[in-house]
């Protein structure tokens, strides 16, 4: 055997020895100390109670087969191909026992129905199975509340009903007799109960007896939707937004508000009154991915205006709607109404503030009445135009304005700056609504991490006078080769928050902030990064999500500054930083970023009259890697934790982990 020599030995040693003497060297220094400057006294920046809100488009199948609590998909028959969604169960094929029946000329918005015959009077002889919105989620011990409209010469037919799990069980029986004849439509339901839990089951109607019956609008809800509203929304979704506090709603979109073309537009008087007359409509992201196509996504318009107006106040949050200026998708069609036939576009506009505040006398406060809410919504503001652009957008926004300005002088307009924050588009848009002194600016950005770090900035010069900005849609986006709900990870989360600390800080000038998209359901998304993911009975909120979870909870009520070297923190060391004094809370709130791979002793020397308490709390929130996600199994992996802190005369340490996102809460006597 070889033996080294007592001077071999030490030079095998000493070169370990200089490596973890560096290695200790560039830790010491990695924990670098910084000294931060908060003042919290009185600012005569005021945070807008709007600030930090939600953004809703029916995207990723986030209404019909998301937060609308429907289960029954294609429940009057109006796809394209009548019978999608549906199955015909039969023993023995009859012809003519099965018709889709097309009334255009007297029902233009429901034209059709199904008409049954059933000839064979034994069980399992003669059925329909709907599929739902990829399978349909089943709650065991939960009732669920059938119902359909119906026509009958004579009486005869029966239904009834089986809750059919994904192994092909049944986990679910009910039953109905139409009690009514005659050449009237007539409503009439009946519940049942599941007797097991399965996120992808189907229901079978099966029709017994003998007769003739048209069938139309066949519905299944589940009891627990939100606040127990029959034929309401997904209550676990509902509470998601419920939880964040948002200052407003913006809805219904996005792309769906232009649509394709201008008939595929979104006209929210289709989606107010009965829910039986409201049409459905082909939904614009239904083909617009090829990769991610969905032929059977639609628009039924159960979730139409008035739900959206209802939702807002059950959140207690301020109603944002965008509508249609009269010009379609750019990218799609670039189709445009003429300039002289404009005014039914204006008109709906002005129609829609009167359905939203009007009197229970007047013709659309009237709508509103006896859709149950004769108190008006206080509506204050409205966005004209999604993500249009060019000389034409600016030609239908100014008739837009001067008709809503003359009638409600004190109305906000929200207009569009296009797609994008960099391009000439922006720029010629940025400039020319400026002049104009348009109240809000609505600005678009999806970009990389990079982009949003960058851009932490990028309101420190705009000019705090005259418009403000509305950061009505952003998201991070992640590596082009991660998809789905992979792309919410870490590093879109801590970016976002980077940037947002510049969105707080420069509360003079941005008003309003909304994350975009809200939700995507697993099995049926177009579009990713989303804030929100659902499957049919569960849903998780991203890292993102808790980012804009913790903006909003903690907005505080007016700006203070948190300073580096006497300089807003835009980066320097990899901080991020703002911070706003909250007067109801008496809190003093500190967001910081550390987005570099070190640690950093961070010292906060808080300038304040008042007295601090001895302790306050931290929520911090970090990511093991970059790239890690929430999940459905692991819904909070990436989530805050809270800590408590020590102050003392005005001081408190806090050490920022390597990419953390740090909410510091000092409570003021």
């Amino acid at each position: 055997m070889h033996r080294y020599s007592k001077f071999q030995k030490i030079w095998v040693i000493f070169p370990i020895f200089l490596f973890i003497l560096a290695k200790t060297s560039n830790n010491c220094l990695a924990q670098s100390n910084l000294l931060f400057k908060v003042k919290a006294d009185p600012s005569v920046t005021k945070i807008p109670s709007s600030m930090w809100g939600v953004f809703f488009e029916d995207i990723n199948f986030g209404a019909d087969g998301g937060i609308y609590a429907e289960l029954i998909k294609n429940r009057s028959f109006e796809f394209a191909k009548p019978l999608m969604g549906w199955t015909i169960q039969r023993k023995k094929a009859t012809e003519g026992e099965l018709l889709v029946v097309n009334r255009k000329d007297d029902h233009p918005n429901n034209p059709r129905y199904l008409q049954v015959t059933v000839t064979n009077p034994q069980p399992g002889s003669l059925g329909i199975t709907n599929e739902g919105f990829k399978g349909m989620g089943i709650k065991k011990g939960l009732r669920y509340d059938f119902s359909m409209l119906y026509r009958q010469a004579t009486k005869g037919v029966t239904l009834r009903f089986e809750l059919i799990s994904n192994d092909n069980r049944v986990i679910g029986k009910g039953e109905l007799t139409p009690n009514t004849s005659g050449q009237s439509w007539t409503k009439q339901s009946t519940s049942f109960y599941a007797t097991e839990t399965d996120p992808k089951a189907k229901l079978t109607i099966w029709f017994e007896g003998t007769g003739k019956i048209d069938l139309d609008m066949l519905s299944l809800f589940p009891e627990d939707t939100w606040m127990k509203r029959p034929g309401g929304l997904r209550a676990d979704m509902v509470q998601m937004l419920a939880d964040m506090k948002p200052g407003f709603v913006r809805f219904p979109g996005g792309c769906i508000v232009e649509g394709m073309d201008l008939e595929n537009r979104y006209q929210w008087k289709k989606t107010v009154g009965p829910v039986e007359e409201r049409p459905t409509m082909i939904n614009r992201w239904n083909t617009e991915f090829p990769h991610r196509s969905a032929p059977d996504y639609y628009q039924t318009f159960g979730l139409g205006f008035f739900e959206y107006f209802q939702l807002s106040e059950d959140i207690g949050a301020t109603p944002l709607p965008i509508l249609n200026c009269g010009m379609a998708c750019q990218y799609n069609t670039a189709e445009v109404v003429a300039l002289d036939e404009l005014d039914p576009y204006v008109q709906d506009a002005l129609d829609l503030i009167e359905f939203a505040n009007g009197d229970i006398d007047s013709k659309w406060g009237k709508v509103r009445a006896e859709m149950g809410h004769p108190k008006a919504f206080n509506l204050k503001m409205m966005g004209v135009g999604n993500e249009n652009w060019g000389p034409q957008y600016l030609e239908r926004l100014k008739v837009f304005t001067d008709a809503i300005k003359a009638k409600y002088p004190d109305f906000k307009i929200i207009a569009s700056s296009g797609t994008d924050p960099d391009s000439e588009r922006f720029h010629f848009l940025n400039d020319k609504l400026r002049a104009l002194n348009t109240d809000i600016i609505d600005e678009h950005y999806y970009r990389p991490a990079d982009w949003f770090l960058k851009n932490a900035g990028r309101y420190d010069s705009y000019p705090r006078n005259g418009s403000k900005v509305f950061a009505g849609e952003y998201a991070v986006h992640a590596d082009k080769t991660i998809v789905g709900n992979e792309k919410n990870n870490w590093q879109s989360a801590i970016a976002a928050a980077a940037f947002m600390t510049g969105l707080e800080r420069n509360a003079a000038v941005v008003e309003m902030a909304s994350y975009a998209p809200l939700f995507a359901h697993i099995d049926a998304w177009q579009w990713a990064p989303d804030m929100i993911w659902v499957d049919n009975l569960k849903c998780y909120g991203t890292p993102d999500y808790y980012v804009q979870k913790l903006f909003s909870l903690n907005k505080g009520t007016e700006l203070a500054s948190i300073l580096l070297e006497d300089k807003p923190l835009t980066g320097q060391n990899g901080i991020y930083a703002s911070a706003v004094m909250d007067r109801k809370r008496k809190e003093l709130i500190v967001k910081i970023v550390n987005h570099s791979d070190k640690l950093q002793n961070a010292n906060f020397q808080i300038d304040h009259a008042g007295k601090f308490k001895s302790s306050g709390l931290v929520e911090e929130m970090t990511g093991n890697l970059l790239t890690e996600t929430n999940s459905f199994k692991l819904p909070a992996a990436v989530s805050p934790k809270q800590t408590p802190i020590k102050v003392k005369s005005g001081q408190l340490n806090l050490t920022l982990k390597p990419y953390s996102f740090n909410v510091i809460k000092v409570p003021i006597n």
